[in-house]
């Protein structure tokens, strides 16, 4: 897609003249968050507190409906003299559950993390906010058809399957609060709960799609925002139909990255001693399970769900590894069909309806499958694994009952200072966006990790990284920007992991 430009803010509200009515409507709410116990075990036992926050549906009209959404917090544990404020947190998706981010302070370290109340909260439509968005929980069960559309009847029945989800998101949902799930609500929720916990400023920490929240947070409130760090950068000109195009190659290059580390080891698991070798065995399993899945269960599209992972984490690395060959050596499909079930959302939709809620309606997809079909074609002579994967995951956005918007235009002069960080060869989110985000924020500093392929996972044993992480959420201390577009600062990217 090729995504509009906009001089000034627009998006949820249908004109610039009611955004900007509605953006003082976000700080004005001042609703207040009636905390008690938390009933999450990890919540409880980081000493949470959890509670609800009322706000607009649709904040063109702030008087009018109001929902529900589900924050918790851990408060700091320093003197107030050392106190460093609030820290607003969100874990990507979109669509993800963000509660149990309240308790992410305890990964920094050196108690670094003990300095803020740390905020996690679910955004509108996903978890334990209310309304919570569900469509058809059995959408994502076994026995799929094939990604791979490989007949006109294929792709026909996976064209009628997208639009019968978006047909039943429609149904069993409010119209108003699909049409009212994009970025930029989210956005000015945070700002409600930074309203509602009384305070001037507060940082953000954004995983994956939390960085582009952040951008349009910074876009539209820049006087609010004290610190901002950034893992996994959103290109803000790709939302969300080329963002996703843009995906696949990077999932088929770390793919093979996983192939070569697989071989490295092959006194382990026994698939092959080279990249091309592991790759042989892998798309012959591939191959098998399109005409039988075994147990009945674990057909293509479960294989390529499961390895996936591969692509996005490096630690996850060994556990594929050990199922890889279990399944090949073993017959071991049962291990294959645990890690399904927790990749898979399985029997509950709502992550994925409100990821489409989200996306389907920041910006506008192609009407036309003929143009759907046309660039996976091409994607797929480059990504052959997942293009198809990705097309599938998105392709009710075709069908979406919802109107979608124009994007918020991505400014960040009025930001002070960010931190954004990068592994170099990120999959779901290209380095070329922390790139972008850096040049549209000018008090942007960039760490760049060349060559690691994971996502979103900082803090973590990275000295390099965490350091300066704790040095910005502590002091406000950036390295120095350089001259230039590249990255201001480069850190050597956690070594492979060993089975």
């Amino acid at each position: 897609m090729r995504v509009k430009r906009l001089v000034a803010i627009a998006a949820a509200v249908a004109t610039a003249a009611s955004i900007a009515t509605a953006v003082p409507a976000a700080a004005a709410a001042a609703e207040s968050i009636a905390w008690g116990p938390c009933t999450d075990h990890t919540l409880v036992a980081a000493g949470g507190e959890c509670g609800f926050l009322s706000v607009p549906l649709d904040y063109a009209h702030p008087g009018g409906e109001k929902i529900q959404l589900a924050v918790a917090r851990v408060k700091h544990k320093v003197p107030d003299s050392q106190y460093q404020g609030v820290m607003l947190t969100n874990p990507g998706g979109p669509g993800g559950s963000g509660l149990y981010l309240a308790t992410r302070g305890s990964r920094l370290p050196n108690h670094a993390g003990d300095a803020h109340d740390w905020i996690g909260f679910d955004p509108r439509g996903v978890g334990s906010s209310k309304p919570a968005i569900s469509c058809d929980p059995n959408y994502m069960n076994y026995n799929r058809p094939n990604y791979l559309p490989v007949t006109p009847q294929l792709e026909q029945t996976w064209l009628q399957r997208s639009k019968s989800y978006a047909d039943a998101c429609k149904q069993k949902n409010s119209l108003a609060l699909l049409q009212h799930m994009k970025t930029v609500d989210t956005a000015l929720d945070m700002d409600s709960i930074r309203a509602a916990l009384g305070v001037e400023q507060a940082s953000f920490y954004g995983y994956s799609y939390g960085t582009y929240l952040g951008e349009v947070y910074g876009t539209l409130f820049p006087q609010r925002i004290r610190r901002m760090v950034l893992d996994s950068t959103i290109d803000p000109r790709t939302v969300w139909y080329q963002a996703n195009l843009n995906q696949d190659p990077g999932f088929e290059r770390n793919l093979d990255v996983w192939f070569g580390w697989v071989a490295k080891y092959d006194s382990v698991y026994h698939l092959g001693t080279t990249a091309q070798a592991v790759k042989h065995v892998f798309d012959e399993q591939l191959a098998k399970l399109s005409f039988q899945p075994a147990g009945g269960v674990i057909g293509p599209d479960e294989w390529l769900d499961v390895f996936q992972q591969a692509s996005y984490y490096q630690p996850r690395w060994p556990v594929l590894g050990d199922a890889f060959a279990k399944f090949v050596n073993n017959g071991d499909w049962q291990n294959m069909k645990t890690l399904f079930e927790d990749v898979s959302g399985l029997g509950d939709d709502n992550g994925f309806a409100a990821y489409l809620a989200v996306e389907c309606t920041d910006a506008q997809w192609p009407t036309s499958w003929n143009q759907w079909r046309l660039d996976n074609q091409r994607t797929f002579t480059r990504a052959p694994h997942f293009t198809w994967q990705n097309a599938w995951f998105n392709a009710p956005c075709l069908y979406w009952p919802a109107k979608a918007g124009t994007p918020v235009h991505v400014d960040g002069r009025g930001v002070r200072n960010v931190l954004v960080i990068d592994e170099t060869l990120d999959a779901p989110t290209p380095y070329e966006g922390s790139l972008e985000v850096r040049r549209r924020f000018p008090g942007a500093v960039l760490i760049a990790e060349p060559g690691g392929t994971s996502h979103a996972i900082t803090p973590n044993g990275n000295a390099c990284v965490n350091d300066k992480i704790v040095a910005y959420l502590t002091t406000g201390a950036l390295p120095a920007r350089k001259p230039g577009n590249g990255p201001d600062v480069e850190c050597a990217p956690l070594p492979q992991p060993t089975p």
